[in-house]
This record gives C-alpha cells, sequence and structure tokens, in this order.
C-alpha cells in the first residue's frame, strides 16, 4: 500500500531535484510512467494540460539548464502535480528563488489550492511566505510542536518565545522596549488587535468621543494575513483620571482584542 499512498502526495523540492537529462516534459511524465496507470497519449495529455497550468507549454522539450530557479520550480510543481495528488508537501519551495519570483510561485500555489481544493503543507523559516498563502501554523522547535492555530491567532497573539522570536519584525515590542515604554508612560498601556472590517473603521476617535479618554499611539503596523486585513497598535490612555474600565468595554463591544501590558 505504501507506493500507492506516496502516489497521493505531491512533493516539491527546495532544490527542484529535476532530472537534468530530461527534457521539461520528460520530467513532469516521469511519475506517470513510474505508476503505470496510463497510455502514452493519455500521459502526454496530461503533462500538456500541467504545463499550460504552470505556464510552461512554450518549454515543452527545454531542459533544466536553459530554466531560471523559478522555471525550475514550477516543473517542479507541475511534476509533483502529475499523479493528481490529494496532498502537495513544499519542502522550502521558495527559498533558493529572488523575492519577486517567490511572490509569482506563492501565486500559483495559491491558485492551485483554490482550484483544486488542494490541502498543502508548508515547510517554511520564511515568515512572509506563511502570512500570505497558509490558513493554519505549526511553530516547530528542535523537533517538537511549541504551538499551533489559525495564521491570524498565531501572528497576532503568539504565546511561545520561539515563535515570538520568528516574528519579532511583526510589530509586537519586545520586553525591552515595554520596559522603555513604561518608564515614559504616564497612563495605561494597551495592546490593540484589529481584525478584519474594524481595521478600517476611526475607533480610536469614537473610543476618544464615549469615554473621555485620549490615546496616544507608541508603536504599530498594518497589513494582511492572506486575505484578512489587520492592525496592531500599542495605546498609551491618557487623561486627567485615567479609569480604562470603560475604554476596555468599547473595544470589547468592537470586537478589537484588548491586552493592558503596562
Amino acid at each position: 500500500e505504501l507506493p500507492r499512498m506516496r502516489q497521493r502526495l505531491g512533493m516539491i523540492f527546495q532544490h527542484f531535484n529535476l532530472l537534468h537529462a530530461k527534457t521539461v516534459a520528460q520530467n513532469v511524465s516521469f511519475p506517470l510512467r513510474l505508476a503505470g496507470r496510463h497510455d502514452r497519449d493519455a500521459i502526454d495529455r496530461r503533462v500538456d494540460a500541467l504545463l499550460e497550468r504552470v505556464g510552461l507549454s512554450a518549454y515543452r522539450d527545454s531542459y533544466p539548464a536553459r530554466l531560471s530557479g523559478g522555471q525550475k520550480q514550477r516543473v517542479g510543481i507541475a511534476r509533483a502535480l502529475a499523479n493528481a495528488p490529494s496532498v502537495l508537501l513544499s519542502d522550502e519551495a521558495t527559498s533558493a528563488l529572488d523575492p519577486q519570483t517567490t511572490l509569482s510561485i506563492l501565486q500559483l500555489l495559491q491558485d492551485i489550492n483554490r482550484e483544486l481544493g488542494l490541502t498543502i503543507v508548508l515547510i517554511t523559516h520564511e515568515m512572509s511566505v506563511i502570512r500570505n498563502l497558509c490558513d493554519r501554523v505549526a511553530v516547530l522547535d528542535h523537533g517538537r510542536v511549541v504551538e499551533t492555530g489559525r495564521v491570524a491567532d498565531i501572528f497576532l497573539h503568539p504565546q511561545h518565545a520561539v515563535t515570538r522570536s520568528l516574528l519579532a519584525e511583526s510589530g509586537t515590542p519586545d520586553e525591552g522596549a515595554l520596559i522603555q515604554l513604561r518608564q515614559r508612560a504616564t497612563g495605561p498601556l494597551l495592546r490593540l488587535t484589529f481584525v478584519g472590517d474594524t481595521t478600517y473603521q476611526p475607533l480610536l476617535s469614537r473610543a476618544t468621543e464615549e469615554t473621555g479618554l485620549r490615546f496616544n499611539i507608541l508603536q504599530g503596523s498594518v497589513g494582511r494575513i492572506k486575505e484578512t486585513p489587520y492592525g496592531q497598535l500599542l495605546v498609551e490612555a491618557v487623561g486627567a483620571h485615567v479609569e480604562i474600565g470603560p475604554a476596555l468595554a468599547f473595544f470589547t463591544r468592537w470586537n478589537v482584542h484588548h491586552e493592558v501590558v503596562a
């Protein structure tokens, strides 16, 4: 049963692993020939369809040495799809590519995921890859899963030290930065996280109108996780008599995640 199970798993390698003595079409057809379930005409039709999907129809008879890195990886993706797998395993598929090519490969994988309903398991150290493509994430430390969940939840509210280290560029201040901010702050510090439509709402202004508190923005970031917009702000509540209870109630009502950090 093991060979049949392996045929249901497509593999995209970090360094392409193409057969250099074979043409693009021969590389893509290789797993089909190994499976032994198709005649030559069926294999040719399948190869043509796959090369059209990855945008390489014009390179059917080219050899890997004539291809760019991004084109080689597209051949690898077509080969991985040859036997119509149920799961696509991608092992650092973009780490050998330049940023622009990486974006085009990620878009191709996203299209494959959406159009074919195919589960893709990505192994990567690039947080931008996870942010742009993935729905769920598992963080590993020395081979052990230390944190898992929806990408938005993990990226915006990391719990484990390893996750926080990997996401240091996400805008969440580290403990040293928080200590400095606490020393300068005269009011409570709040970390606010906006996800979805609330990202574009003037909620700080509304909170000021409703509670009488003013908010000093100390640090912030706005971006997207896959197709979901988000914003994360570190703010200081300012007022003659600071009572943050009404402000917390306001943010709860608007489904804004809030955390008192000092």
